[in-house]
């Protein structure tokens, strides 16, 4: 496993080949950068997965797939897209605060991708090995 990975390196100034990171890293998400306005993170989606139908009202997401082929979709609700596509290796996404959304692998190879969140989505050193884990700590915290 690269070092970059399972080490939120923010809020100090920080450079990475992000392409490497995002290709090494296993994990459904590891949180690599965390600043004030900010967030690094980098997800690997096995076929068949998904990330999650969500809604982020006070953050811009922006995604680049890396690897693989993700059915993206994004709109008002899970009805109404406003984007309904399939992106592949070098995609760039933007989702915008308050847009519904969620990629799902309907590829026959493990998606790589990283996501960068402003501001900042997740605790600072979020990582999840599985979306099972990235589920049961989304409850936890809604909880709280």
């Amino acid at each position: 496993m690269s070092d970059v990975l399972r080490t939120d390196h923010g809020p100090a100034p920080f450079a990475t080949d992000i392409e490497k990171a995002t290709v090494d890293n296993e994990a459904f998400r590891d949180t690599l950068w965390t600043g004030k306005n900010l967030q690094l993170t980098v997800m690997s989606i096995p076929p068949g997965g998904e990330i999650g139908a969500e809604i982020h009202d006070g953050h811009d997401q922006f995604l680049r797939l890396e690897q693989g082929k993700l059915h993206a979709m994004i709109g008002t609700s899970e009805t109404d897209l406003e984007l309904d596509q399939i992106v592949e290796d070098d995609d760039a996404i933007f989702v915008p605060a308050g847009k519904w959304h969620n990629f799902v692998n309907e590829g026959e190879e493990t998606a790589k991708l990283y996501s960068i969140y402003a501001p900042p989505e997740h605790k600072p050193g979020t990582y999840h090995e599985t979306k099972a884990d990235a589920d049961a700590d989304e409850q936890e915290t809604d909880g709280v």
